[in-house]
């Protein structure tokens, strides 16, 4: 039975995933480094900043140097806010699709962005109290495929909206639907035991056939055929 909804973020409610990529790509060359697109949606679109300048160093060659590692993170946190401030588009279908399932199951952001960026997304959408909770890159220590975020989402959930101690039977992973947009974030719900819905946003259908479900986009998505095949 489907009990709850796991999102990712950007690149699945919100369509940042160009503007993350020019700042990554700024980011990269302040150190001299070169990223191409291709490059970043292969390797780097599921991972947080932390992750990707660590990435960076690796395929460079270079050992990692934390304290830069973080003036790093904190310049691209800074240009980001800048840019974000009076918000970014959702995907068509986004808004309406949120609404919805809100009114049936408890929702949840797993996500590799910065809590104060998604709140305020959130809030300039007008989507902030259609969620329950979120689990973001404050609160990890390591980047999807890891499955971390997901672990910590679902104890979050158990907690939150199916405490046993009120009456609900704990939450199982097999439960959850998480909603992707990256291969590599359909690769951490399924190491977390959950199902995933992969949206065709960032990637090419084929590179996110390992989802359980896939679609362009929200307006294709049979929710009920989905909720049917988590069945009773």
């Amino acid at each position: 039975m489907l009990r709850a909804i796991i999102f990712d973020f950007d690149g699945t409610i919100v369509n940042s995933e160009p503007l993350i990529l020019k700042l990554t790509q700024q980011m990269a060359g302040l150190e001299g480094w070169t990223l191409t697109d291709e490059e970043y949606y292969q390797t780097y679109l599921a991972l947080d900043d932390r992750g990707i300048v660590e990435h960076l160093f690796r395929s460079h060659g270079r050992p990692l140097d934390e304290a830069r590692r973080e003036e790093l993170v904190e310049w691209k946190a800074r240009k980001y806010m800048d840019e974000i401030r009076d918000g970014l588009p959702t995907f068509p279908g986004a808004n309406e699709f949120v609404r919805k399932v809100a009114s049936q199951f408890p929702l949840a952001i797993a996500s590799g962005s910065f809590r104060s960026e998604i709140e305020h997304l959130l809030a300039k959408i007008g989507l902030r109290d259609k969620f329950t909770l979120m689990v973001t890159a404050d609160d990890v220590a390591h980047s999807k495929p890891d499955p971390e975020v997901f672990n910590k989402t679902l104890a979050a959930l158990q907690h939150a909206a199916f405490n046993p101690c009120v009456g609900h039977p704990p939450l199982r992973a097999a439960e959850c639907l998480v909603i992707e947009d990256a291969a590599a974030g359909v690769d951490a719900a399924h190491a977390a035991g959950m199902k995933c819905m992969a949206l065709a946003h960032s990637l090419a259908r084929e590179a996110l056939s390992h989802a359980d479900w896939v679609y362009n986009n929200f307006d294709e998505v049979d929710f009920n055929k989905i909720d049917a095949d988590f069945g009773v």
